[in-house]
């Protein structure tokens, strides 16, 4: 057995996890407050001011990075249902389960950016007929709809199957969020970041974006990994190791 399967089925072991999850703590706080304190400060602080947009521009330095979390937790969520559905590995169960509400958490504040962005861009602070906002909002009940189904099943385990189900169903909506720039014509900007030639913003400005973006995952990571171990207390409380681990 190579070192890479060897190493995830030794982390599929919960007490294995848990302190594994606690040892990596420590490094994520470290690496958001670096990230994020560069990439705010850069973006809000230090970047210079859009030749079009002027000072609002600098919205996109949590509106991006929320964005892409958004889209990053559901694909993450919807890759945990898999391994949920087919091997029914327990702590995939806790992934799928505990992704939704911080990933409904970003999806609301990219909508909240976004609009607070669209009143002196577009004029409004929302419209239907732009298919990257709708598809957003489209999202936000997905993550709902796990977070309440998780909620009014009882048991832990056919609640989990149950949300990765319906994170699979729902996974079809995040390729339309992500080209919905480039497949309707919308009041919404197109991508300015995963342009094959270049990105299409100055390296002022782009690198305090990708430091926040990366302080917003490695933020999320360290929240996941806590809302984990919280889960697999409670499954597993009856066991040694979590006497062991609380004590």
């Amino acid at each position: 057995m190579s070192l890479i399967p060897s190493f995830l089925h030794w982390l599929a072991s919960p007490p294995n996890f848990y302190r594994f999850a606690g040892r990596l703590q420590p490094w994520l706080t470290a690496a958001t407050l670096v990230l994020l304190g560069y990439g705010l400060a850069g973006g809000l602080a230090l970047a210079p001011p859009d030749y079009q947009q002027g000072e609002g521009f600098r919205i996109i330095y949590i509106h991006v990075p929320a964005a892409w979390m958004s889209l990053f937790i559901y694909s993450l969520m919807a890759g945990a249902a898999v391994v949920t559905l087919v091997w029914r590995i327990k702590l995939a169960e806790c992934v799928v389960t505990s992704c939704a509400p911080i990933g409904a958490s970003f999806t609301a504040l990219a909508l909240v950016s976004g609009m607070l962005w669209g009143k002196p861009m577009w004029g409004t602070y929302w419209t239907w007929q732009d298919a990257r906002l709708v598809s957003e909002l489209i999202l936000l009940f997905l993550y709902f709809g796990v977070v309440g189904l998780q909620q009014a099943i009882s048991d832990a385990r056919a609640a989990a199957r149950a949300c990765a189900l319906l994170a699979l169903v729902g996974f079809v909506n995040v390729p339309i969020v992500h080209y919905s720039v480039e497949w309707w014509n919308t009041l919404h900007q197109g991508p300015t970041l995963t342009k094959f030639d270049k990105p299409s913003i100055d390296a002022s400005m782009l690198w305090p974006l990708l430091s926040a973006a990366l302080g917003f995952t490695t933020f999320f990571v360290q929240v996941l990994l806590l809302r984990v171990q919280n889960e697999l207390l409670a499954r597993e409380r009856g066991n040694p190791w979590v006497r062991e681990a609380i004590g």
